[in-house]
């Protein structure tokens, strides 16, 4: 009597680049490699190239997914929302997937392109004049890139942060870094100032001075 052979799910470009992006968010970038996302989707590595052209390419589709998971300013009125809303929702992509700022930074993609036109067209529309525009987006990215580069540099695991607070119980002492301590201290414990977001308070500090700028621009148009 024979037995029934379950078929494998076929491959697809969108099943391979999903697969990939789980594998990388599970070990990191470096642990991308053909044969091993073959072996993930029980397929040998040559089945992939069907699909995809090669490495780079996998990446490339990786940063799309990722990059679809942010969202464009909305066109509403309240050009501030729309831009913070956006922002949040970028931020949250790039910190779901931690990799990935570091990549984008060195491979522009169309997505990133569009989203880069919406917030430019989002400011011009909400009344910023062409020249606070130009500084404006760029205070914006540079907080939603530099900001998700910075926490991708400050996750880490069980075992690093026993291993950090080893080190900065002998090293920073009291004594020599009286603040820094204190500063220190609060990372390892519960309280209040875990309750509020620095991505978004500092994105609503400069969402209220760009505010202020625009009230200027349109009393000088």
């Amino acid at each position: 009597m024979s037995m029934a052979v379950t078929p494998r799910t076929p491959l697809s470009r969108e099943r391979i680049l999903r697969a990939a992006l789980e594998l990388v968010d599970e070990e990191g970038l470096d642990a991308l490699t053909m044969r091993k996302l073959g072996q993930r989707l029980g397929f040998e590595a040559m089945s992939l190239y069907n699909h995809v052209e090669n490495k780079d390419d996998v990446i490339d589709g990786m940063l799309d997914l990722v990059l679809a998971e942010g969202e464009p300013p909305a066109p509403s009125d309240d050009w501030a929302r729309a831009i913070r809303e956006s922002a949040i929702s970028v931020h949250t992509a790039l910190r779901r997937h931690p990799w990935a700022v570091g990549v984008l930074l060195d491979r522009i993609r169309p997505a990133r392109l569009r989203y880069m036109d919406s917030l430019l067209g989002r400011l011009r529309e909400a009344g910023f004049s062409a020249e606070t525009t130009f500084t404006a987006y760029h205070i914006l990215d540079g907080h939603i890139i530099g900001f998700s580069l910075w926490e991708s540099k400050h996750t880490f695991t069980a075992e690093q942060a026993a291993e950090l607070a080893s080190a900065f119980e002998r090293e920073i002492t009291v004594e020599a870094y009286p603040y820094l301590r204190e500063h220190g201290e609060q990372h390892f414990a519960e309280g209040p100032h875990r309750d509020v977001s620095a991505f978004e308070l500092g994105l609503d500090l400069i969402l209220d001075g760009l505010q202020k700028i625009r009230e200027q621009d349109r009393a000088q148009a």
